[in-house]
């Protein structure tokens, strides 16, 4: 018994030491707009208030093309998710031997009985299992452009983070989308991202709250045997 409960503490103290802090912080540099670098122009004591770098064409609009652009996403999630299963097996088993015949076709009695056998079995099994799941995410962020690609193609990347009573909320969202995607107002629907990556959860006192204890999580994890 010493053993075992020995065993079991160091097993704990293993798991705890063995446990990183994953809590998210808000300012994840990961997350963080980027900022082009522009090449430094040479300014020409010419008079004219053009700059190269900064002019559009004609036919240009304002949707995202560039590093560092903003592009709004507009959260328009929704799945549902049905299965269920039914499995039901029955087999039933009998068999029955004669009452043994000696000579001249009578039965061997043993105390007055006569010697024969019955088996009778019977198997019976039904199961029965539901699932169903809906999930719902609707609002909308802002995010800017981290990379383009060689397809002109662009990866997105931000984060929202929102401060309501006592614990923060936050939205992070990265994925790539094609300009052609992009409507005229400079938005693009969720289920339009390629890759896409949303997170949406709280911290703070009431995200805690809605969390296990420690000893709660041990008793439910694969560590204990029962």
């Amino acid at each position: 018994m010493r053993c075992a409960i020995t065993v079991l503490l160091c097993g704990l103290l293993f798991a705890c030491q063995s446990t990183t802090d994953s809590r998210v912080q808000a300012n994840d540099p990961f997350y963080a707009p980027v900022v082009p670098n522009y090449p430094q122009e040479s300014l020409v004591e010419d008079g004219s208030l053009f700059r190269a770098h900064l002019a559009n064409s004609l036919y240009s609009d304002v949707t995202a093309r560039q590093v560092g652009d903003i592009i709004t996403v507009v959260l328009s999630e929704n799945t549902a998710a049905t299965k269920s299963a039914n499995t039901s097996t029955s087999r039933d088993t009998n068999a029955d031997l004669q009452p043994i015949t000696g000579l001249a076709g009578n039965p061997i009695n043993i105390g007055g009985e006569s010697i024969q056998f019955g088996l009778s079995a019977s198997n019976d099994f039904a199961g029965d299992a539901a699932a169903n799941q809906t999930n719902s995410l609707q609002g909308a962020i802002s995010v800017t452009v981290v990379d383009v690609l060689p397809n002109k193609n662009l990866i997105v990347r931000g984060e929202k983070w929102m401060t309501l009573n006592h614990g923060d909320e936050y939205i992070r969202l990265t994925g790539i989308i094609r300009p052609l995607d992009i409507n005229p107002d400079n938005q693009i629907e969720s289920t339009k991202i390629a890759n896409a990556r949303i997170q949406y959860s709280g911290t703070g006192t009431f995200a805690r709250a809605q969390e296990k204890g420690w000893l709660t999580k041990f008793f439910s994890s694969s560590w204990w045997p029962l």
